[in-house]
């Protein structure tokens, strides 16, 4: 089953933004962490970014750190990613993720619910 909804990708220039979206119908993004992660065409899927909901406090990946953020004006039961001067190295698809008793934790088996994965392409 697929709890959590993604929306946003596509295809951008390198240099480009994008934002994504991930929406949980019927629930409340207000009592759990929610984490993004993307897996590249021939590699393992990695952490990104991730929330605490409780108190806003965010966890980024090294790689992202002052291009990518997690807006503090989310929706209760929508997360977002907004991803600025994207790389081309970083075509891949996209995972939301959602957990109920963890804070925003990096390890992707902390994390019970996921998106279905949304494309992102950026051009060289």
């Amino acid at each position: 089953q697929v709890v959590l909804v993604e929306s946003g990708g596509g295809l951008v220039q390198a240099g480009g933004s994008l934002r994504l979206s991930c929406a949980a119908p019927g629930r409340t993004f207000s009592s759990y962490a929610a984490g993004w992660f993307r897996q590249a065409p021939g590699k393992e899927r990695e952490f990104v970014a991730a929330i605490t909901r409780s108190v806003g406090s965010t966890n980024y990946a090294d790689s992202v750190k002052g291009r990518f953020t997690i807006p503090g004006d989310n929706a209760k039961n929508t997360v977002y990613l907004q991803m600025n001067n994207l790389k081309h190295e970083e075509t891949a698809v996209y995972y939301c993720a959602a957990t109920n008793y963890y804070g925003a934790t990096s390890n992707q088996n902390d994390y019970a619910y996921w998106g279905q994965g949304n494309q992102v392409t950026v051009s060289s």
